[in-house]
């Protein structure tokens, strides 16, 4: 064996052994993660999948589902949880792949293929014309189960969603983490490690222009989301969601349900202005809500204007007002 093969032999040993360490940390810090977090809610197992959800209260149904790269503590962390709780039966879903769901390997887990998951989840709920309230990816969960399953949906809360197809950097950079063995690789090894490094400028990017609020570090399970399995979901949501607009779009015309809409004009992760104004001009029958002052995170800023514009969804009869707010 020459001097230059031992050299490589050895690389590739001291490289083995320090993604195995990774593996082993990562392995060990998911289950810390899990611990810290355990699940609060109650499961339900659907088409072999298990859901995990929290619920509250009673009354008229509402159901909150929230966006990538997290989990349904974020509701409870924005408060408009346990103010829904007071008036509504309300009902959380940590999405298939994040919180304590699982999300098997055997679909895409499309916006559609979740919708139709959650919809067999309503049936054995049995909840029924619900407002669905949505956050960033979510919406367009939440938009196909107004398209492919209206009976369970009255109304829609949709929270600074991404609509119509664009470029995104993001997608492109994310789609190696979910990619079959590569991603495997990159998911138990660096991706953890490299996830929490990012995650104050993730988090201080969606709250922006508005600080990252104290309490959240106690209340979000910011540590769930770093975990190799919900990186898979999120790099998997991140793949499929601009192909989910470019089919979705043709399709938003025949929603027969009430829509309101929230936004932020200093969204920094969807462009607003492209995204939710669009939307508002193409569903006559909507509602367009600009927060003030906010970004991403607007059931964050402004819970009290998303609770009332839900139970507007939610009130038998209640006239929606149709014209843009500033």
């Amino acid at each position: 064996m020459t001097d230059r093969q031992s050299t490589i032999l050895k690389t590739l040993g001291i490289t083995a052994l320090a993604l195995g360490g990774l593996a082993v940390t990562n392995t060990l810090a998911a289950r810390a993660a899990e611990r810290r977090y355990p699940p609060d809610g109650r499961f339900v197992t659907v088409d072999g999948v298990r859901l995990h959800y929290m619920e509250a209260g009673e009354g008229p149904p509402v159901v909150l589902l929230h966006g990538n790269v997290s989990a349904l503590g974020d509701w409870l962390a924005s408060g408009l949880f346990d103010r829904l709780a007071q008036n509504h039966r309300v009902i959380a879903f940590d999405r298939p792949g994040m919180g304590h769901s699982d999300r098997p390997r055997d679909r895409a887990w499309t916006p559609e293929d979740q919708a139709d998951l959650l919809a067999e989840a309503f049936a054995v709920l049995g909840i029924e014309n619900a407002v669905v309230a949505g956050h960033s990816y979510a919406t367009l969960v939440a938009l196909a189960l107004a398209l492919d399953h209206p009976r369970t949906v009255k109304g829609l809360a949709l929270l600074a969603g991404y609509y119509f197809p664009t470029k995104r950097v993001d997608a492109v950079m994310v789609a190696p983490v979910a990619a079959p063995v590569l991603g495997d690789l990159l998911r138990y090894t660096v991706s953890p490690p490299f996830s929490k490094a990012v995650m104050p400028a993730l988090l201080k990017t969606m709250f922006s222009p508005r600080p990252v609020p104290d309490h959240l570090t106690e209340t979000f399970p910011a540590a769930l989301t770093t975990r190799p399995g919900q990186l898979r979901a999120n790099a998997q949501d991140g793949v499929t969601m601009a192909p989910a607009t470019d089919r979705l779009q043709h399709r938003y015309a025949d929603l027969a349900v009430p829509v309101a809409i929230f936004a932020g004009h200093e969204d920094r992760i969807v462009s607003q202005e492209e995204q939710s104004g669009r939307l508002h001009h193409v569903l006559p029958n909507s509602t367009l809500h600009w927060v003030p002052d906010c970004g991403h995170m607007v059931h964050h800023a402004d819970p009290e204007q998303v609770e009332r514009r839900i139970d507007e969804l939610s009130a038998e009869g209640a006239p929606l007002r149709v014209a843009a707010q500033r």
